[in-house]
């Protein structure tokens, strides 16, 4: 029997500005819908430790059916049952909701064009699902939990309601089928759809797959594609990693062709928990000339999932020199770029980024002269930086120079702070 339900009146005008509004990037759609798919294989691959009979093969896949018009993606996940479906989609009205329809109303583009919410803001309040509607006219969710008999057909076009019936699948998870509008058809394409992945959910752990027509001796076929490389190189032990990986990463990421000057692994754990993967470049990028990195040096990622590009606060801005990449497990999956801002767990991972590069460059200044060398051949000519109370004589090649006086501070202290001071140079 079919039920039909009212949205609350808050989900309502979301699903209004989601429906008529011109957003910079629909794109985000795939990589909101992929993340629940991941999120719902971590709960049930959770579950099947005590319940072995929840484990699965476990996979996302992608349907694009050009003859019906729809953009099918399911997982075998955890599933919803009645009552989850209900909660968890039709009455997702919480006190965020409110705060998103204000953000998304108030967003405006580089150009100051109003209603062009870009992709950090879609979902900003757990409302990732609804992202579906900017380009579906309807959308139908077929759910079945793990460990239940029973399954539910969830459906709506988006206006006023939606209808909850008891229906029929084969087996765990989830299958949500997009009825796409008309000006959408292009992700029905499967390239436009595996470039999509390959930006936002390359990484993550669990194959993404999609059937597309390959052509083979004159024959056109139907094949399998896993759209996702599943390698996480920054998760993976250093010992599995070879060094064209390592390169073949480091020039992906920064543009930058050869090997780095040096490469950092850092992970942190307890109350911040995070893992990093820094390249500190042999020479300067060439992008510094402008003062202002045009290209963001690191990429940030949650739970292996890509978020931004452009997120300054991760490091120092003297330490933008450096390409890398940061995956934390704190931050919410869809963080945006006015949160990330004034973020407790950005201000910590910038904190022990720094003070780990700092720590590599004086391990460099004390111990490997010559790449200290190559590393000062980036700064520019006639660069003049005076330590209070230090000493050339303290370096061992310089002798006393006019001028030194009498040291007041250390010789770890002058190292420290001359690793600091090249950094702030090279930027």
């Amino acid at each position: 029997m079919e039920n039909s339900m009212q949205f609350k009146a808050e989900v309502q005008q979301l699903l209004q500005l989601m429906i008529h509004s011109v957003y910079s990037n629909k794109d985000i759609f795939v990589r909101e819908l992929v993340a629940n798919a991941a999120d719902a294989i971590d709960k049930a691959r959770f579950e099947s430790l005590s319940k072995p009979e929840f484990a699965q093969e476990w996979e996302i896949r992608i349907e694009a059916d050009e003859k019906e018009n729809t953009l099918t993606i399911s997982d075998n996940g955890i599933g919803m049952n009645h009552d989850e479906l209900v909660s968890d989609i039709g009455t997702i009205a919480r006190s965020g909701t409110k705060a998103f329809i204000e953000a998304m109303k108030n967003a405006k583009d580089t150009e100051g064009n109003a209603s062009a919410a870009g992709p950090e803001l879609i979902g900003q309040f757990g409302v990732g699902f609804y992202s579906s509607f900017m380009v579906a006219d309807r959308v139908d969710i077929l759910t079945r939990k793990a460990g239940s008999d029973k399954a539910w057909k969830w459906s709506s076009d988006g206006r006023e309601a939606f209808t909850i019936e008891e229906a029929q699948r084969d087996g765990q998870g989830t299958t949500i089928i997009l009825h796409m509008k008309e000006d959408a058809k292009n992700y029905l394409d499967y390239w436009k759809i595996s470039s999509i992945i390959k930006k936002y959910s390359d990484f993550i752990e669990y194959p993404i797959r999609m059937r597309h027509t390959v052509r083979k001796d004159d024959k056109e076929t139907e094949e399998d594609s896993t759209l996702n490389s599943m390698k996480a190189i920054w998760l993976r032990p250093e010992s599995e990693v070879t060094p064209e990986e390592f390169n073949s990463f480091y020039t992906h990421l920064s543009g930058q062709i050869g090997e780095p000057l040096k490469r950092i692994s850092y992970s942190a754990e307890g109350t911040s928990e995070f893992k990093a993967l820094l390249f500190l470049p042999a020479r300067a990028p060439f992008d510094f000339q402008f003062g202002e990195r045009r290209t963001n040096g690191l990429h940030l990622y949650v739970r292996r999932v890509f978020i931004t590009d452009n997120c300054p606060g991760l490091l120092p801005d003297y330490l933008r020199f450096v390409s890398g990449v940061v995956d934390s497990s704190d931050l919410p999956l869809n963080i945006s770029r006015e949160m990330l801002q004034d973020n407790p767990q950005i201000l910590k991972i910038n904190k022990n980024l720094a003070k780990r590069i700092i720590s590599e460059l004086t391990k460099m200044l004390e111990n490997d002269r010559e790449k200290y060398e190559q590393y000062r051949s980036n700064l520019p000519e006639l660069t003049e930086y005076i330590i209070d109370g230090g000493c050339h004589a303290y370096f061992g090649v310089y002798g006393s120079q006019d001028g030194d006086g009498t040291p007041t501070i250390d010789n770890a202290r002058q190292i420290n702070l001359t690793a600091d001071a090249v950094a702030k140079w090279v930027g």
